[in-house]
């Protein structure tokens, strides 16, 4: 967290905690979702519920998240039931 703490010295505890947590839990926009698809069968992908990635509805691949940046290669999927 020491890290964080130039970025928020000059807001308030409680602002920068809600901060923190609009950040983490808006990771990848819903804009960004809408236009996202599968590499491989082009169905629609879904976010994870713990956020870890995007999920194909189709061949259910998932794309890793990482740094906040959907990582769309298929060398990199998995494959989940």
């Amino acid at each position: 967290m020491s890290s964080l703490a130039p970025v928020f010295s000059s807001v308030k505890r409680g602002s920068a905690w809600r901060l923190l947590n609009y950040r983490y839990a808006m990771a990848i926009s819903k804009d960004l979702l809408e236009i996202l698809v599968c590499p491989v069968c082009k169905a629609t992908v879904e976010l994870k519920p713990d956020q870890s990635g995007l999920k194909c509805v189709q061949c259910h691949r998932v794309y890793p998240i990482r740094d906040d940046i959907p990582v769309m290669l298929v060398d990199e999927a998995k494959i989940e039931e």
